[in-house]
C-alpha cells in the first residue's frame, strides 16, 4: 500500500489524491449576492449536510490555488451572509461545470450558463429553477483554516420539485438523478443500477459470531459476511438439523458426492446465490450445515 504524507508531498499534489479518494461528493451549486445585489453562482464539492436540529449545511469556497485570492462566493458572504444551495442533476451537469469558470467579479453566471433565476422567499440570492432541490440558508459562521473558508449555514426554507416526490410527499430516490463530484474531471451519476438499498440492522449477531470456516470462506466477500452478521438471531441447532434434512439440501449433498466436489465449497456457492436473492437467513442455515456440533 502506498503511504503519502501531505507535508512531504505538498498540499496541491495531495489534493489530487484526496479528491479522487474521498468520492463521490455532493455538489452545492451556491448562489450569493454582493452588497450591490449582483448575483454570483458557483459549484462546490466540499459540501455536505451535517446537522439535524437545526438543519445545518457546510461548504467551502477555498481560496484560489494560483494566487490565494478569495473566490467571489466567499467575498459575497462577508457582505450578505445568505446563500441558496441548489442540488445538481445529470441534466444540469454541463451548465453547472460552466458556472465554475472564473468570470470577473460582478458577472452573473446564471446568464452565462443559461440557468433560470427564481426568487427566493426568505433570502436575497435567487434559486436555480432547474434544480429539483433548493435550500435557502442563513450563514451562521465562516471560519478560515489555511486556504479553506468554511461556511456553516442553517437551512431556513427548502423547495422540492414534485417530479422527485412520491405519493406521500417524500423524496423517491428512484426518481432522482443526482450528480456527484469525483477526482480530476470525473463525475458520478446516482441513478438506475448505480443506486441500491442496504437495510440498516438494529443489532446484528455480528461477523464474529459466524464459524471460522464461514469467516475465512474463499467464496464469500466482506459484503456477504456483513449481510450474515446483520441477522438478529443465530439459528438453533434443531433448526439447522431440520434444514439439513430438506430435499434441497439433500440434493446439494448428493450433487457434491456425484461430482466429487468438496461439500463446503458447494454449500458456500449455494449460500452466495441465496445472499444475492436477499435470502440471508436461509444462506446462514446453508453455511452452518457442515459444522459439527460439540456434543456429537
Amino acid at each position: 500500500m502506498k503511504s503519502v504524507a501531505p507535508a512531504t508531498l505538498g498540499s496541491r499534489a495531495f489534493y489530487k489524491y484526496m479528491t479522487a479518494a474521498v468520492a463521490p461528493r455532493p455538489i452545492a451549486l451556491a448562489s450569493t449576492v454582493d452588497k450591490y445585489g449582483r448575483v454570483n453562482l458557483s459549484p462546490f464539492s466540499f459540501f455536505n449536510y451535517v446537522g439535524i436540529d437545526p438543519p445545518i449545511i457546510v461548504f467551502s469556497p477555498g481560496r484560489r490555488g494560483r494566487d490565494n485570492s478569495y473566490k467571489d462566493t466567499a467575498l459575497n458572504l462577508t457582505e450578505v451572509p445568505e446563500v441558496v444551495v441548489n442540488m445538481v442533476t445529470f441534466d444540469m451537469v454541463q451548465q453547472m461545470s460552466l458556472s465554475s469558470a472564473e468570470y470577473e467579479r460582478g458577472v452573473n453566471e446564471f446568464e452565462k450558463v443559461g440557468f433560470t433565476m427564481l426568487p427566493a422567499e426568505q433570502v436575497k440570492p435567487p434559486r436555480v429553477a432547474e434544480s429539483p432541490a433548493q435550500f435557502e440558508c442563513k450563514v451562521l459562521e465562516t471560519k478560515e483554516i489555511g486556504t479553506m473558508v468554511l461556511v456553516i449555514a442553517e437551512v431556513v426554507l427548502a423547495h422540492f420539485a414534485e417530479s422527485i416526490l412520491d405519493e406521500n410527499g417524500q423524496i423517491d430516490q428512484t426518481r432522482t438523478d443526482w450528480v456527484a463530484r469525483m477526482g480530476g474531471d470525473w463525475y458520478a451519476r446516482a441513478s438506475g443500477d448505480a443506486i441500491f438499498e442496504v437495510p440498516r440492522p438494529q443489532h446484528g449477531i455480528g461477523v464474529d459470531a459466524l464459524p471460522e470456516s464461514v469467516r475465512h470462506s474463499k467464496l464469500l466477500t466482506g459484503n456477504d459476511l456483513g449481510m450474515l452478521g446483520g441477522l438478529t438471531e443465530f439459528p438453533a441447532r434443531e433448526e439447522i438439523r431440520a434444514f439439513g434434512a430438506t430435499v434441497a439440501m439433500l440434493n446439494l449433498r448428493e450433487e457434491a458426492r456425484l461430482g466429487c466436489q468438496y461439500l463446503p465449497d458447494v454449500l458456500h456457492a449455494h449460500a452466495k446465490k441465496l445472499l444475492k436473492q436477499g435470502e440471508t437467513a436461509t444462506a446462514l442455515l446453508t453455511l452452518l450445515l457442515p459444522e459439527p456440533f460439540s456434543d456429537e
